[in-house]
C-alpha cells in the first residue's frame, strides 16, 4: 500500500482530473495522506507562462517530501520540456486525461495495495461531462494540449451523479473545458437535456453550472434558469468575456461581439433576477490593444450587473497564432500592469456592491471544508446558492444546507453570518 497526496493548479477541469486519480488510487487500496509521503500526483497549468512555472514549482517541492511525483495535465502534454532538469524521481505523464488515471495507477501499483473504499472528502462534486475544444480563439492551447471537443455518455454522467449524491454530496458542479459543446447524439442528449434529467436526481440538493460560453446560453439553457433557478439550479452563471471591444475579440477569433454577450446577460437576469451572480474572465494586454480598445472594455464592464471578475494577463503560448501576432505587436508590459490594476479597482467595486445588496436578507447556503485558519477563530467556510463567499460565526460541519442572514462583509470581502437553521 503506498501513500499519496494529489493537487492541481488552474481550472475546475484540472481538479476533476486529478480527483479521477484520487479515486482510482483509493479504489486500488492506497491511502490518502496530507504532507510527505510514497506518491504525489500534480495535475498541471499551461493557460500562461506563471501557470507553468507554478506547476514546476509545485513539482520541485514535491520531489522533496515524496517518493515519486507525477505531474500531468496540460503543462505537462504542452511543455514536458519546462519540467527538465528537475529530480529523477518526478515523471511527466504526457497523455490525455482519459488515459492518465489507469496510467498512474498501473504504475503505483508496483508499491502494493490492500482493499479501500473510496470515500469523498469534498463537499461539492465535480462532474466532468466534456473534455477538449474545437474552436480556433487564438491566444488558447486547449485545443493542443486537450484535443478536440469529446462529451461523456448521458447514462454515465446521470450514474455519476446518483453515486455522488449516494456518498452523501448535496451539490453537484457540472464542468467541462467547454460546457455547452455536451452532446450525446446517439442517445439525444444536449446540455439543456441533461441539465434537466441531472436536477431531477433523488436526494441532490443542488446542480451548479460551471463556466459557459455566451454563445452557448440558449434558449432552452435559460428556460432551465427561469424555471429552476434558486431552487434546483444555482443562481450563478460565469460567462466568459475575454474583451469589452468589438475589435479585440475579432482579432481573438471569439464567436461573440460585445453587444451578443450583453444581450445573453440581460436575458439571463430576465429569467433568474438581479440576485444572479454573474462572472467572467478578462484578458488584459492581448496584442495590438489600445487605450482607446481598454477604454472599450472599461466601459462594457462598468454597464454589466457583474458578481466577479477574473483578470489575467495575455500570455504568448507556443503553438497559437497569439504567439506570432505577440512578436508582432506586443502591448508593453506596464501598460499591461496598469490596466490590470484599473481593471482590479473596477473589479472590487463591483464584487464589494453585488454582495452588500444581501445584507440583512436571508440566504441558502453549504458549509466547506474549513480550512484551519477559519478554524481557530471559530469560523466556518460556507458557500451560497448563489456563489457568494461565507463566514459563519461558529464551527459547523461540512456539507450542511443553512440558512444564514448576512450581517456584515469582512475585511476579505466574505458575507459575515450567523447560522439560523440547518439540515
Amino acid at each position: 500500500m503506498a501513500t499519496f497526496s494529489v493537487d492541481f493548479l488552474g481550472c475546475k477541469v484540472s481538479h476533476v482530473d486529478v480527483h479521477e486519480i484520487r479515486e482510482r488510487l483509493l479504489r486500488d487500496g492506497h491511502r490518502e495522506q496530507d504532507g510527505g509521503g510514497d506518491v504525489a500526483v500534480i495535475s498541471t497549468c499551461c493557460v500562461t507562462h506563471e501557470a507553468v512555472a507554478k506547476s514546476r514549482k509545485a513539482a520541485a517541492r514535491a520531489a522533496r517530501t515524496h517518493q515519486r511525483v507525477y505531474l500531468t495535465g496540460c503543462a505537462a502534454n504542452l511543455q514536458s520540456d519546462a519540467f527538465a532538469g528537475l529530480p529523477a524521481n518526478v515523471t511527466v505523464v504526457a497523455k490525455q486525461s482519459e488515459e492518465t488515471a489507469a496510467f498512474v495507477a498501473g504504475d503505483v501499483g508496483a508499491i502494493g495495495c490492500v482493499n479501500a473504499d473510496a470515500r469523498p472528502d469534498r463537499v461539492r462534486a465535480f462532474v466532468k461531462i466534456q473534455d477538449g475544444c474545437s474552436f480556433s480563439c487564438n491566444f488558447c492551447v486547449i485545443p493542443l494540449v486537450r484535443g478536440a471537443s469529446r462529451s461523456r455518455r448521458a447514462d454515465g454522467v446521470l450514474r455519476e451523479i446518483r453515486t455522488r449524491v449516494a456518498q452523501g454530496h448535496r451539490e453537484v458542479v457540472l464542468t467541462g473545458i467547454n460546457l455547452g459543446c455536451f452532446r450525446d447524439r446517439e442517445a439525444g442528449y444536449d446540455l439543456p437535456r441533461l441539465v434537466r434529467e441531472a436536477g431531477e436526481t433523488p436526494g441532490l440538493a443542488r446542480l451548479r453550472l460551471s463556466s459557459i460560453e455566451p454563445m452557448d446560453w440558449d434558449a432552452d439553457l435559460i428556460a432551465l434558469m427561469r424555471e429552476y433557478g434558486g431552487t434546483r439550479l444555482a443562481r450563478h452563471a460565469h460567462l466568459p468575456l475575454q474583451s469589452g471591444s468589438d475589435a479585440v475579440l475579432r482579432r481573438m477569433h471569439r464567436r461573440y461581439r460585445p453587444w451578443h454577450y450583453a444581450e445573453k446577460v440581460a436575458a439571463l437576469i430576465e429569467a433568474v433576477g438581479s440576485d444572479l451572480t454573474l462572472g467572467a474572465d478578462i484578458m488584459v494586454g492581448f496584442p495590438g490593444e489600445t487605450d482607446a480598445e481598454f477604454t472599450e472594455t472599461i466601459d462594457f464592464i462598468r454597464s454589466l450587473p457583474f458578481g466577479y471578475l477574473h483578470i489575467f494577463p495575455f500570455s504568448p503560448r507556443p503553438g497559437t497564432s497569439g504567439w506570432q501576432l505577440h512578436a508582432a505587436s506586443p502591448v508593453p508590459p506596464q501598460a499591461a500592469e496598469a490596466r490590470i490594476s484599473a481593471l482590479r479597482t473596477l473589479a472590487a467595486e463591483k464584487t464589494r456592491a453585488h454582495r452588500e445588496r444581501f445584507l440583512g436578507r436571508e440566504l441558502a447556503a453549504i458549509t466547506l471544508n474549513t480550512p484551519g485558519a477559519f478554524a481557530a477563530r471559530n469560523r466556518t467556510a460556507a458557500l451560497t446558492e448563489n456563489f457568494l463567499p461565507l463566514e459563519l460565526d461558529g464551527c459547523l460541519p461540512a456539507n450542511r444546507l443553512v440558512r444564514v442572514l448576512p450581517q456584515s462583509l469582512t475585511a476579505g470581502g466574505s458575507l459575515f453570518v450567523l447560522p439560523q437553521n440547518g439540515g
